[in-house]
């Protein structure tokens, strides 16, 4: 089964193999939060887009459409402007607009009142990944602080933790990989594939880096004790394809 997974998605167009992957984490057994926010906020504009296209022409359905509908709370509404943010793909990262939307930022959460979730949910609705990610470091500039750490510190409710996932995921997303990779549960293995699979030939090494330095071994070590069997043919060749990804032969 493994191999069989591990064998489809390297074959598979990557916009394909994500909008797959969206979808099951939509219409599962359970709601899969986690990949969904992989796929979604680690992915570039234009990646994004093409996963929309590529979902709508293969189930007949919008993301948004489904999101919303099998989505509640501030996730969806977090998960919603994210990919709407897509239509803004393209042209250079302007500086001089993420610091006074950074201002934005600061000032929807510090106003001592209730967060202003519509200002912050417009702004990422509007901006697409890279400028996402500018706007990020220009608040850190401006404030000495993550916006992520200014979140947990103010008084932003459940809007406030979930904004704050979907933010460290696509401000560091070798660090949200990383992290998943050191999560235990029943799809260890499935989680396994797809995170090297899919981040081969992207930042597998930086999530490698970041993995040892949590934990004190590698992601390698981590295939080997998870598909190293010599009596699984199955298991081993997985074991091996893992591999050859993240030395990147």
């Amino acid at each position: 089964m493994h191999l069989q997974r591990a064998a489809y998605l390297l074959m598979c167009e990557p916009q394909e193999r994500d909008s797959e992957i969206v979808r099951n984490s939509l219409f599962g057994a359970t709601i899969n939060l986690n990949t969904l926010i992989e796929i979604i906020c680690t992915r570039s504009s234009s990646q994004q887009q093409c996963i929309k296209e590529a979902y709508k022409s293969r189930y007949k359905s919008d993301i948004e459409q489904d999101i919303s509908m099998r989505i509640n709370g501030g996730f969806k509404e977090i998960l919603l402007a994210v990919i709407k943010s897509c239509r803004n793909c393209g042209g250079k990262v302007d500086m001089s607009r993420a610091m006074c939307d950074a201002k934005t930022l600061y000032e929807a959460i510090s106003s001592g009142k209730m967060v202003d979730q519509k200002a912050i949910i417009s702004l990422f609705s509007q901006r697409n990944t890279s400028q996402v990610r500018a706007i990020l470091a220009s608040y850190k500039k401006l404030y000495g602080n993550e916006f992520s750490k200014s979140l947990k510190q103010s008084k932003c409710g459940q809007f406030g933790k979930e904004l704050r996932i979907v933010v460290r995921c696509a401000q560091n997303p070798e660090k949200f990989f990383a992290k998943q990779l050191r999560m235990k549960n029943a799809d260890s293995r499935e989680i396994l594939i797809r995170i090297i699979v899919t981040r081969s030939e992207i930042d597998i090494k930086e999530i490698n880096k970041v993995f040892a330095a949590k934990t004190g071994s590698s992601v390698e070590n981590l295939v080997k004790r998870e598909f190293n069997n010599n009596k699984n043919s199955s298991n081993d060749m997985v074991n091996r394809v893992l591999i050859r990804l993240i030395k990147g032969v």
